[in-house]
């Protein structure tokens, strides 16, 4: 007689800030995830979007205007956070401290030196936090990765990362859009950060970076345009671009190695088919079939990198996209800034507690940093 597999265990989750992110995406990652995670709170200082949200959910969510007032009466598994960046990194430590996992919008938190407050906190707690990175996910990317790691691509040599957007002065209307105390940053933080994330996830450490930035169209404290060219550990070299300003939209990364070329265009998301392969010429075109076509097609989103934290908090092991993973992407933000804003190279590993850029991406930079400080 066989038994039945144990039902899986369903999180009790509460959601942070109900904005459109949250009420989309992340809703609709809980939803697809319906037999493992129970909605059970929501928390927004708005009562009508929280209203909105709660009957957007199905109405049997409570409703909070207060998150301590929520962590103390729901004592929730899992918090998932979209509120604007500045509020994370105390949003963040609050649930942790609870012992709740976090799975938080990009950026986690505006500095290495809050990032590693997020980290003496998770020590304390036991509990993790995870920044939402999904473009990691999905069965595409984790095709590529496992091609140009395993070495089956031969050895990187070139790469090529590009966010080239457009966004216009309504979009920097919203008052905490463009502010370094309150975004964190312009495009390297808040829009390129997703792909050059991509970019570190596929090659792997990187030694040096020496970048440009300017402020060319808006009327904000941050740039709307930065530059950089990096060198990776394994010798490689890159171009990042990340950018507010192009009528054009693209999400784009290329990566030449020995044996083939990788290419993944899209804008907010990709598939299996946004990945094109061209192999080398000395190439045996049976060898390069291979590399095309995961088994599954599973688009880069929320859901799937939702799906991957669940497995570590079964598994009760650290989450992807938390840690040192996490922290090397806001490194790499910060050593870009540093460079594009000294007009030095930066070395990986430089930027360490008492450096100007530690503490804040405008490293207090007497051009850029907020004009109540300069």
């Amino acid at each position: 007689m066989s038994l039945s597999p144990a039902p899986p265990v369903r999180r009790r989750v509460a959601v942070v800030g109900t904005g459109a992110i949250v009420s989309g995406s992340h809703l609709s990652a809980l939803a697809a995830h319906a037999e493992r995670t129970e909605l059970v709170a929501a928390v927004d200082v708005d009562q009508g979007r929280l209203d909105a949200f709660r009957d957007l959910a199905g109405g049997t969510v409570t409703g909070y205007t207060s998150m301590a007032a929520m962590l103390d009466a729901e004592r929730p598994d899992l918090v998932l956070i979209g509120t604007p960046p500045a509020l994370h990194r105390e949003q963040t430590i609050a649930a942790l401290r609870t012992g709740a996992w976090v799975l938080c919008e990009k950026p986690l938190t505006l500095s290495l030196a809050e990032y590693d407050e997020i980290a003496a906190a998770e020590d304390e707690s036991g509990a993790y936090a995870a920044v939402i990175f999904q473009h990691r996910y999905g069965s595409g990317a984790a095709h590529a990765r496992e091609l140009i790691t395993s070495g089956e691509l031969g050895a990187p040599r070139v790469a090529h990362c590009q966010t080239t957007w457009h966004r216009d002065a309504a979009y920097y209307a919203v008052p905490w859009r463009g502010r370094w105390a309150s975004e964190g940053g312009g495009p390297t933080m808040g829009h390129g950060i997703h792909q050059y994330d991509l970019l570190l996830h596929l090659l792997g450490e990187w030694d040096e970076i020496r970048a440009m930035a300017a402020r060319l169209v808006h009327d904000t404290e941050s740039e709307d345009v930065s530059t950089a060219l990096v060198r990776f550990h394994s010798g490689a070299l890159a171009t990042v671009v990340n950018s507010v300003l192009s009528p054009h939209e693209v999400s784009r990364i290329r990566v030449d190695c020995a044996d083939a070329t990788v290419e993944l265009t899209h804008l907010y998301g990709h598939r299996n088919e946004d990945w094109v392969y061209t192999p080398a010429p000395h190439v045996a075109a049976d060898r390069a079939a291979a590399w095309r076509t995961p088994a599954a097609d599973v688009p880069s989103s929320h859901t799937a990198q939702l799906g991957g934290l669940l497995d570590a908090y079964d598994a009760g092991v650290r989450p992807p996209g938390s840690g040192p993973e996490a922290r090397a992407t806001l490194e790499f933000a910060a050593a870009l800034y540093k460079s594009a804003f000294t007009g030095l190279p930066v070395r990986s590993g430089e930027i360490v507690p008492g450096d100007p850029f530690y503490a804040a991406m405008h490293g207090d930079h007497p051009v850029w940093a907020p004009k109540e400080r300069a």
